[in-house]
């Protein structure tokens, strides 16, 4: 995605905005949690195309999304909520999820569908103006608002609230969070070369995964493009049958009308394809969201390794500015450098000159304990929740993929009916001659 990456580890300790129990969203929760979806209805429940000049007045097409929520909760008289509804652009998920990543580092965060169509027959459209994409993508971004909030963690955002019910001013609420700013430090590191010396053994087992995960996913929805190629190049090539069975009619009398009826009944089933293949694209969006969830699983790891790897420098610079202390406290130089060098040929420093630098030590030692003190509870406290995180991810994966495989192959078990059933038709209609 065009924003995506901008991510940051952020502080274990300073947590984004909550909403509070009396404000706009009542605090009634059904079952454990307080999750936004067990309050509130949520859709996106249609996409229109606009049009509008731009910041160098040229004529700018997009798709703008309308995002419904109803409170659950009747109101004070017993009457049902009234619904509130958003326009929202693509770009403006794209900032909600950007925000979301840098607040919460450790969360497998949940994608967004593609901003361009990828691993799709040959014969579907990958215009993003396209109709048929734009629905598709209108329930991907359905699917991303109900993930989110239904989150024990995201949907308690009030970033989020502001996302789904102010129509004006949700961009300078995010903005005043600072996150920008935060997310462009992190992302110079994050693309930084380092090596990390003691790495979370579990974080790396699950780093591993994710590759493994893209790869796997990634490898079935070519195999599935392929399938589909081909399907779609023997159902219609199935239409010549029907072409050859209603021209042999018109010469026939006692067969005519036999080779007519079995002729339009393997029409219909090689035109049939099209909706076929449209409907098996919504199952190949089900894959894809777990091909993007792999990038999201890998990067909490990463940003894990990018705290690892501060903690490390702190220490390293702990323990460099404490055998310094030492070496000044007794005289003794453990190591070659050019300060001790310099005292051998010029004499040592004077004693006050000595005493100064004792206590600016003393005074970056404590700093410094006090920064791997912090950093040592941020890792800690990031590999904690991330690993909490992962799990329940893993549960809900497995539980989705199931879902969505199965579902695959009972389609494909009624596509192979539906052949067989043409062709009996077939056959009753050659008996009948």
């Amino acid at each position: 995605m065009a924003e995506d990456g901008q991510e940051d580890s952020g502080s274990p300790h300073s947590e984004p905005d909550r909403i509070a129990p009396d404000e706009s969203l009542n605090s009634a929760v059904l079952g454990e949690g307080s999750r936004l979806l067990r309050r509130m209805e949520i859709c996106v429940s249609e996409a229109e195309k606009r049009s509008c000049r731009n910041a160098v007045s040229m004529l700018e097409t997009f798709t703008v999304y309308l995002i419904e929520t109803r409170p659950l909760e009747p109101t004070a008289d017993g009457r049902n909520s009234s619904p509130d509804s958003v326009w929202r652009r693509y770009s403006e998920f794209e900032l909600l999820r950007n925000y979301l990543i840098i607040s919460y580092p450790y969360i497998v965060m949940p994608p967004l569908p593609e901003k361009r169509a990828e691993f799709v027959w040959h014969k579907l459209s990958a215009d993003n103006m396209d109709p048929d994409f734009v629905e598709r993508r209108r329930v991907g971004l359905e699917n991303f608002l109900l993930r989110v909030a239904s989150h024990s963690v995201l949907s308690n955002d009030k970033i989020l609230h502001h996302f789904l019910t102010k129509e004006q001013g949700w961009k300078d609420s995010v903005h005043e969070t600072g996150f920008q700013a935060k997310a462009d430090s992190r992302l110079r590191a994050l693309n930084a070369i380092f090596r990390v010396r003691s790495p979370n053994k579990h974080l790396m087992e699950v780093k591993h995964y994710s590759d493994e995960l893209q790869s796997y996913t990634s490898q079935l929805l070519r195999a599935r493009t392929r399938v589909a190629d081909r399907l779609y190049a023997v159902y219609k090539v199935h239409g010549n049958y029907g072409r050859i069975f209603s021209e042999w009619s018109v010469i026939e009398k006692e067969m005519g009308d036999g080779l007519q009826s079995a002729g339009h009944h393997i029409d219909a089933y090689a035109a049939s394809i099209d909706d076929i293949l449209e409907e098996e694209e919504h199952y190949a969006d089900q894959l894809k969201e777990y091909l993007f969830y792999a990038e999201a699983l890998r990067a909490v790891c990463r940003k894990h390794e990018l705290t690892q790897f501060e903690l490390e420098m702190a220490s390293q610079d702990l323990i460099s500015k404490k055998q310094q202390r030492e070496e000044l406290a007794t005289g003794i130089v453990r190591t070659f450098s050019f300060k001790g060098m310099t005292n051998k040929i010029f004499g040592q420093e004077a004693p006050e000159q000595r005493e100064a630098r004792l206590n600016l030590l003393e005074e970056l030692t404590s700093e410094g304990e006090e920064a791997v003190k912090e950093k040592t509870a941020e890792c800690d406290e990031h590999a904690e929740r991330a690993v909490t995180d992962i799990l329940q991810f893993k549960e809900q994966k497995d539980k989705d993929l199931q879902e969505a495989l199965i579902s695959y192959a009972l389609m494909q078990i009624s596509m192979c009916k539906k052949g067989i059933q043409v062709w009996s038709n077939a056959r009753e209609c050659f008996l009948k001659m």
